[in-house]
C-alpha cells in the first residue's frame, strides 16, 4: 500500500480510535492556546565559515 492510498483512508472514525487507543496506553493531549507557538528559537542566525584549501 503506497503512502498516498494510506493518506486517504484516514477518516475521522479511525482517527477517533487511534486517539481512544493513545488515552488508553497512558497518553496525554495537551492543548495549545490558538495562535501560541510552542517552537524553540535558536539564539540568532547560525554562519558557516569556509576556508580556503
Amino acid at each position: 500500500m503506497s503512502n498516498k492510498t494510506a493518506k486517504a483512508s484516514l477518516t475521522s472514525a479511525t482517527i477517533a480510535e487511534q486517539t481512544a487507543a493513545f488515552l488508553k496506553s497512558g497518553g496525554a493531549v495537551e492543548y495549545v492556546v490558538k495562535g501560541n507557538r510552542r517552537q524553540v528559537t535558536s539564539s540568532g542566525p547560525k554562519q558557516v565559515k569556509l576556508q580556503a584549501r
